[in-house]
């Protein structure tokens, strides 16, 4: 009895540890009674983030910043330049499909600095970074090159999980991802995805993707246009629920998944003070 009791607190402390730095998510796992999500409207990047949250902030074109409760940073796409602020993030994403979607001098004080493309050109790239409150992991991807041919593995999708969340980038994205790749994906329960029509994917197959990711939440970018904007959502309005903020910013917890997936509209702001 003595040696069971002993076995079960080793278990216990062992399980203890593992959620105290990072909440499991089910991105692979994907279970009937999911967890779900819960949002928060008014949310500026400067307040803190509440506990079991993220917060997502869209900074320009295709370049969020994610933050977590513990004051971790991550942005995607990133540019070089995310406003007037002096943040330095944890982790920044790129991707080589045009120069708005990386740099080639990222500040060399950013612990972490992740190419969605391998060297030399073609070969991909693997990233699974544990940070502990937060894991960034990539899914290869193909892009077209500019005179007309492909390139290999020169982008990646870039999936966070964190706090028991999947947050995906599907970046620049210029095919629907193969079976392996949703696989490598699993389920995505925040996706942020290009919906300008033209540059990325057309709108007539990017809609049948967010069908078949089943995310619980969209988050439209890299759209040029209201116009454009509006064009996406009209199309995705038959399957999706739209809400349409006058903020760049929401905070994302674990709670009840929508009773239906919906198309969050965020309106892109520099950071500032």
């Amino acid at each position: 009895m003595i040696r069971l009791a002993l076995a079960f607190l080793a278990v216990a402390a062992t399980s203890a540890t593992a959620q105290d730095q990072r909440r499991p998510s089910h991105c692979i796992a994907i279970a009937d009674a999911a967890p779900g999500l819960e949002y928060l409207h008014k949310a500026s990047w400067t307040d803190p983030v509440p506990d079991y949250s993220v917060r997502l902030h869209y900074i320009s074109h295709a370049s969020f910043l994610l933050q977590t409760q513990g004051g971790m940073t991550a942005v995607t796409d990133f540019t070089g330049f995310i406003g007037n602020v002096p943040l330095i993030p944890d982790v920044v994403t790129m991707n080589h499909a045009h120069s708005t979607h990386w740099t080639a001098n990222p500040d060399p004080a950013i612990p972490h600095v992740l190419p969605g493309w391998g060297e030399p050109f073609g070969t991909g790239i693997d990233h699974y970074l544990d940070l502990g409150e937060m894991l960034v992991r990539n899914v290869s991807t193909n892009i077209r090159s500019g005179y007309g041919g492909m390139e290999e593995k020169g982008n990646s999708i870039f999936v966070f999980e964190v706090e028991g969340l999947c947050i995906g980038h599907l970046g620049h994205l210029h095919h629907i991802p193969t079976d392996e790749q949703f696989a490598a994906l699993g389920r995505l329960d925040v996706v942020m995805v290009a919906v300008d029509g033209g540059m990325t994917l057309p709108l007539s197959r990017v809609v049948p993707m967010l069908e078949r990711l089943k995310s619980s939440v969209v988050i439209p970018m890299h759209w040029f246009s209201d116009y454009g904007l509006e064009t996406f959502l009209s199309q995705i309005g038959e399957t999706f629920a739209i809400d349409r903020r006058d903020s760049p910013s929401m905070e994302v917890s674990l709670r009840t998944l929508p009773a239906r997936p919906t198309v969050v509209v965020l309106r892109p702001q520099w950071l500032r003070e």
